[in-house]
């Protein structure tokens, strides 16, 4: 059987939006940068599994039903009755800008652990993907690791999204040493700007490239918001501009892009030559874009198929 799919492994978030001035009327929206990314892959057409802990209780079932919706597989996930899904609100202040307003986390201790794992997953896909958003939490880190190790054996291939949040770690320098140490187990790394200068603790680009080089990781890509993106492979650097859309709300822009990158080394493979590795950065680029010109980082409809032919 041909390996086929994506795997995201994350938490999922509900996001209350607050949709009137007084902050007391809310939105319901599924969120989390791995749920954004596992919506993304699904969207583009890629089998794509989510490997979470979830409840029983209506928020839970609201979750589950939303990925179901999206065609995203969750017969790998497990469910606990105690858990109860991380929330976020964000409010309107009085110029009529969202903002965040406070983060919910009832049970921050049942996280999926590596024991509920089943590699049977890995073994039919093709594509493991995680982020940095658990990996302040000692049991959720081991889970990370043991699924890097199930991703390796089965041979897929390795995606990380450094997606800093630095309010969730102790320090910055367990944040910095954490992300760090799981940049060299990625084939594909894709960090924005800011996080590049941090992590390296440098100021200037070049240096901070400089600084992550010795990690040798095969294909990096480097998004520096409005202005655009880097890739760099064997050393080669290239650049494209992001296209001028009029920006809404760039929530989940950087998990649109990383969907998209996902799906061109699913389906294309790894780019052999620098005018296929443009090719998959003007693609990123023109997704993540898109996602920015609608409120809320699922709610943007995208005619992929057109922008597949465009720049693949």
């Amino acid at each position: 059987m041909e390996k086929q799919g994506v795997i995201s492994l994350g938490e999922a978030f509900v996001d209350y939006i607050s949709v009137d001035a007084a902050n007391t009327t809310f939105k319901k929206l599924l969120g989390g940068a791995t749920v954004n990314v596992a919506v993304g892959t699904q969207r583009l057409g890629i089998p794509t599994y989510y490997l979470c802990k979830m409840g029983e209780d209506e928020i839970s079932q609201f979750v589950e039903q939303e990925l179901a919706n999206e065609g995203i597989n969750t017969e790998f996930a497990v469910h606990t009755p105690s858990k109860k899904i991380c929330g976020v609100y964000v409010y309107t202040n009085n110029q009529g800008e969202r903002y965040f307003h406070s983060y919910l986390n009832d049970t921050p201790d049942e996280l999926l652990i590596a024991d509920e794992l089943k590699k049977e997953v890995f073994e039919q896909t093709k594509v493991f993907y995680f982020g940095s958003g658990t990996l302040f939490h000692k049991k959720a880190k081991e889970t990370t690791e043991t699924a890097l190790n199930y991703a390796k054996d089965c041979g897929n291939l390795i995606a990380f999204d450094t997606n800093i949040r630095l309010k969730r770690w102790e320090s910055e320098e367990q944040c910095r040493q954490t992300i760090t140490s799981f940049l060299k187990k990625a084939d594909v790394v894709k960090i924005a700007e800011e996080e590049l200068y941090f992590l390296t603790e440098t100021s200037s680009f070049e240096a901070g490239l400089e600084k992550l080089s010795v990690w040798e990781i095969p294909f990096l890509f480097v998004t520096m918001g409005a202005k655009g993106a880097y890739a760099l492979m064997k050393g080669n650097k290239v650049f494209s501009p992001a296209p001028k859309v009029e920006a809404v709300d760039t929530t989940g822009a950087g998990d649109a892009f990383i969907a998209a990158l996902l799906y061109c080394f699913h389906e294309k493979g790894k780019p052999t030559h620098q005018a296929q590795l443009i090719k998959y950065l003007q693609f990123a680029n023109q997704v993540g874009a898109a996602v920015t010109t609608k409120v809320g980082s699922l709610t943007t409809n995208i005619d992929y198929c057109e922008l597949k032919k465009q720049y693949l």
